[in-house]
């Protein structure tokens, strides 16, 4: 498939070559990974677990870590110059794993909130583990799926991808710093006053949403602000009829069928790859003789990956029944449910920078309900199950993505992040038991005590989490139509979308004058946009999907003044297969020769200020965690 964003050459340093600082050790000797590996395990992991804890704890939603960690990790990385993007790379995979699963000690406390028993300490940080290692591998076994064939965008691995190359690249740096700088100043800027300033955190503004927006685009952007409009409006009817209460936002309901939607879409997606494949099957022999062989940096042995998912699978399911002590029945049912909704969940993240982690939760337990299940300790531990390996799983494949743009080793990360998964395990644990010590505020049931003054520590996910698990064997009827509305919006769209998006004639209709161009964002922002992206809109408050549509207006607006129409048309891509970036390749013919000086065409700008926007608000976040951690200590 064509696209606008091509992966990296490695060029710079060979491998094996000496590094600028003669204490370094060389690129690819034993030394050199013990570095990475350290750095990463016992200062950028421990430092983004923190943080992504904190966030957890005292917002509901934490910023992941490979921004920040791709940060720091280049300071360690820059003597080797521009190959040494790829040291950084695995560094930023090994703490992003540890903090996506430190992030998880709010499972730790809604079981506090519920009064269930609480399971020993061994046992629970290997049930962790386990979840980690089972999520990751499915993660980088739809690798080829998202990354590879759809070229999803995944904004934050794009951000990652950005950062690495321009700190560990003199050219790069050159031309990039003011953007990229400017952009972390104000992210951190913009973190700052939704702190401390109550009328500007009540606008629900957010540095790193803008900062999505602006890689992402217009459409897409757009696309999430239709749905929350959409909601907005339909509210007081839904109140009317009992769906939700009054003064409750949209997203109460609206995260079902925003869930669904994507379900819907992805059914089609999966449907037209099952045929392409079948197809393939007569030809593969042929397509194999005439193809030159995948780049070493891109081979996976996909039999040991498979080996892996099932051994990690079986290993998780006798760790929750035989230690654990939890029915069979229902923690197999969250093990394959996690193999489907660690692709949904990608395709949201690949797409608008979201992954409902909590909505996974959310919706594997209304499913057990369904399915009789009333003991909410089961509900618990099943759904945590789809929680941590949505959480892991979607971090690998937005890594991965980064690995694309940089042509970095895919085995030589996923084992990096492996190694991250095992301290994210332990650190979970610990860090749960030292925020709920140190401030007892932590244990109170809000669900059940909503007139407790908790001060900044809102926990949203816990209250989530608590609030679905008492609708265990009681599951209202009306959130199974809600599930069925959205599987069905999502069918239909993406259908419609397909057939639309392979017409020759409204190809050369969007794409043959300025006319065409609005209609053709019209459609794809308003009036038929991707379920991928417009499900944005039914997971957040319409503030934050606003705020989202504003980074990608600023962006398009940004590109459209300063860029030529070609590369506008390529960076408005709005469907899940990237069909607006495939079009304009083809209509474009041979791209110019780039400058010497010229940033890679992933780098624009507009991408570097958003990802800047991204660190930034990451970086406020560690200093936060850090912050508490300290009075922890007082």
């Amino acid at each position: 498939m064509a696209s606008s964003v091509t992966p990296s050459s490695a060029a710079g340093s060979s491998p094996g070559a000496p590094p600028k600082f003669g204490f370094l050790p060389r690129i690819d000797s034993p030394g050199y990974y013990v570095l990475l590996a350290a750095v990463a395990i016992f200062i950028l992991g421990p430092l983004g677990g923190i943080a992504a804890a904190y966030m957890n704890f005292s917002l509901g939603f934490f910023v992941g870590g490979q921004v920040l960690a791709g940060i720091l990790g280049s300071a360690v990385t820059y003597g080797y110059g521009p190959e040494g993007k790829h040291g950084a790379n695995y560094m930023q995979t090994m703490a992003a794993s540890v903090a996506s699963l430190s992030a998880m000690a709010v499972l730790i406390q809604a079981m506090v909130w519920m009064k269930m028993p609480m399971p020993p300490v061994g046992p629970l940080v290997l049930f962790f583990c386990c979840i980690g290692m089972f999520g990751v591998g499915l993660g980088m076994l739809y690798t080829p799926i998202l990354v590879d064939r759809l070229k999803l965008e995944y904004p934050s691995g794009h951000a990652v991808a950005n950062i690495l190359r321009a700190l560990t690249d003199k050219r790069l740096l050159k031309n990039s710093i003011k953007q990229l700088g400017g952009g972390v100043g104000l992210g951190a800027l913009f973190a700052f006053m939704v702190e401390k300033v109550k009328v500007v955190g009540a606008t629900g503004i957010s540095g790193a949403t803008i900062g999505a927006g602006m890689v992402v685009g217009s459409r897409i952007a757009g696309a999430g602000l239709t749905m929350g409009l959409i909601g907005w409006a339909i509210t007081p009817y839904l109140v009317s009829i009992g769906w939700l209460q009054e003064g409750e936002p949209f997203r109460k309901i609206g995260f079902l069928i925003a869930l669904a939607m994507i379900l819907g879409a992805a059914l089609v997606d999966l449907t037209l790859i099952g045929v392409e494949a079948s197809r393939r099957l007569r030809t593969v022999a042929a397509e194999r003789a005439a193809q030159p062989e995948e780049p070493a940096w891109k081979q996976v042995n996909m039999g040991r990956l498979l080996a892996w998912v099932a051994f990690w699978g079986v290993s998780l399911v006798l760790v929750a029944t035989k230690l654990l002590g939890q029915p069979l029945g229902f923690i197999l049912f969250a093990v394959v449910l996690s193999a489907v909704f660690v692709l949904i969940n990608g395709i949201s993240c690949g797409i608008s920078d979201s992954n409902p982690i909590s909505s996974a939760f959310v919706i594997s337990v209304l499913l057990m309900s369904g399915l009789g299940l009333k003991d909410p300790t089961v509900g618990l531990m099943a759904a945590a199950i789809l929680l941590a390996s949505c959480s892991t799983g979607v971090d690998m494949q937005q890594d991965r993505s980064t690995g694309w743009r940089l042509g970095t080793n895919r085995v030589i990360q996923f084992r990096f992040q492996v190694v991250g998964i095992v301290m994210g395990a332990v650190l979970c644990v610990v860090l749960a038991n030292v925020f709920m010590k140190a401030y007892p505020v932590l244990t109170i049931d809000t669900f059940a005590h909503p007139e407790a003054k908790v001060d900044q520590w809102q926990s949203a996910m816990t209250f989530k989490f608590v609030g679905a698990l008492r609708d265990l064997g009681n599951l209202p009827p009306y959130k199974v139509t809600a599930l069925g509305i959205g599987l069905g919006i999502g069918l239909v769209t993406e259908v419609v979308r397909k057939v639309l998006h392979k017409s020759a004639r409204y190809k050369a209709f969007t794409h043959g004058s300025k006319g065409g161009f609005v209609t053709g964002w019209v459609m794809d922002t308003v009036l038929l946009p991707s379920p991928y992206a417009s499900s944005f809109g039914g997971f957040v408050e319409l503030a934050v999907a606003a705020w989202f549509a504003a980074g990608g207006a600023l962006s398009s607006a940004i590109n459209t003044l300063t860029e030529k129409p070609e590369k506008v048309l390529a960076a408005e891509g709005g469907s899940a297969e990237g069909e607006a970036k495939e079009q304009m390749a083809d209509a474009a013919g041979p791209k110019e020769k780039v400058e010497e000086d010229a940033l890679p065409e992933d780098m624009s700008s507009t991408s570097l200020v958003g990802g800047g926007l991204i660190a930034g608000e990451a970086l406020f976040a560690l200093a936060m965690g850090i912050y508490g951690l300290v009075a922890l200590v007082k």
